[in-house]
């Protein structure tokens, strides 16, 4: 399934890339590329001459999400069938991905080279980022006009999805240096492509992604401190927040201290207070099966409170939008796969034996819950890029599969 790795992690580049592919030419690339691949899967599931299926228990919550979205469209339960119809392309496209990635990444063998093309693309877009920031001349990739204004960041317009990137590949090379994951003449790579990301994400300022990725750090000290010898870890932790803020002193990252001083930013607290109390109102009038999958923007404006005369696409909250769309069905859908995902997670962290094995649980489980946290405040998961990417975590943090022979965790125990 090595194919199927490798064409995972392309998609995940080419979303990426194309600005977290929230564009129609961008998104038909993304549910194109899940096709392919799916085929591709049954390619060589018949060349093999046989199916191994593997289940996994998140499949269940995602079906019900599923079952419940096309409920709404055939069963004329969404304010607008048409986009109804699109959120559901772009849902198959990733449970697709999700499918493949529980099927092709079943050990820690397998997971290692995904993990480090990870880490290698999080550092390549963060010195993108970087460099964009000191050179940058009002346009994207130096070139593509802004049509709608935004304030921009490595390859995306708003800086809050740059952040949000940024928490779901830091903790994965954070882990792999806490727990000593790799051979010792490798640390110095990881800390390279895990330190450039921290001053990059400083850089973009957003004061959602800053407060995520402290709060991601905290729970990657935590878990590492309940583990056996995870004390004696806490020094690896201190020194990594030590050469962090150094960098960051180099780099005169200090604008992200003046963020959360400053009153005027480009969605105003007021206006983000008035979507959420709107998204409520929504959901308190269409309590148990929502208005319909990718409908908010269409409903907000009967409900807005706040009139700026700009469309408010989305609520900048990821869990009140869902339970606006999909009502407490939806919510309750979404609560169980979040139960699973750190039920699951943290119960193979517990009995995990393996050093690389325990820094990608670790590191997945991380990732995911800082995009979580930065959920309350944006919406993170409605672009493909993140979306793809959080799955492809979870299906790490929650692999059940054996680990790989001679990956010995002594220098941990």
């Amino acid at each position: 399934m090595k194919a199927i790795r490798i064409g995972l992690c392309l998609v995940v580049t080419f979303a990426v890339a194309a600005h977290g592919a929230v564009e129609p030419w961008s998104e038909f690339g993304v549910q194109v590329a899940a096709a392919v691949l799916l085929l591709l899967w049954v390619a060589l599931c018949l060349r093999r001459g046989t199916v191994e299926l593997r289940w996994n228990p998140l499949f269940l919550p995602l079906l019900v999400l599923g079952a419940i979205a096309l409920t709404q469209y055939f069963g004329g339960g969404t304010a607008y069938p048409y986009l109804t119809k699109v959120a559901l392309l772009k849902w198959s496209a990733y449970g697709v991905i999700f499918f493949l990635a529980v099927q092709a990444v079943r050990t820690a063998e397998e997971a290692r080279g995904m993990i480090w093309y990870l880490m290698v693309l999080g550092f390549a877009v963060a010195l993108f980022g970087i460099v964009q920031h000191l050179t940058f001349n009002g346009k994207l990739y130096w070139f593509r006009e802004l049509r709608y204004g935004g304030i921009v960041f490595g390859p995306y317009v708003n800086r809050n999805h740059f952040s949000g990137l940024m928490e779901l590949l830091l903790p994965l090379g954070m882990a792999i240096l806490f727990v000593r994951g790799v051979r010792r003449d490798q640390l110095p790579l990881v800390g390279l492509f895990t330190l450039v990301p921290v001053g990059a994400l400083f850089l973009a300022a957003s004061r959602g992604g800053i407060v995520s990725f402290v709060a991601q750090t905290a729970l990657l000290a935590g878990l590492l401190f309940t583990l056996p010898g995870g004390r004696r870890r806490m020094a690896t932790v201190l020194g990594f927040v030590l050469l962090a803020s150094g960098l960051l002193v180099w780099l005169e990252a200090d604008a992200f201290l003046r963020r959360f001083t400053e009153l005027a930013e480009e969605i105003p607290y007021d206006r983000r207070l008035s979507m959420a109390q709107d998204a409520w109102r929504i959901f308190r009038e269409h309590t148990w099966t929502g208005t319909g999958l990718g409908t908010f923007g269409t409903v907000h404006p009967r409900y807005e409170s706040f009139y700026d005369g700009k469309l408010a696409v989305h609520a900048h909250n990821d869990y009140l939008e869902l339970l606006a769309e999909m009502g407490i069905v939806g919510g309750a859908a979404l609560l169980g796969f979040l139960v699973l995902l750190f039920r699951l997670a943290l119960g193979r962290l517990a009995h995990e034996r393996l050093a690389f094995a325990l820094a990608a649980r670790l590191g997945a489980v991380s990732g995911c819950a800082g995009l979580l946290v930065h959920s309350l405040v944006d919406f993170n998961l409605q672009l493909p890029s993140h979306a793809i990417l959080f799955l492809l975590l979870t299906a790490i943090a929650t692999s059940d599969g054996p680990a790989a022979a001679g990956d010995v965790w002594s220098n941990f125990r």
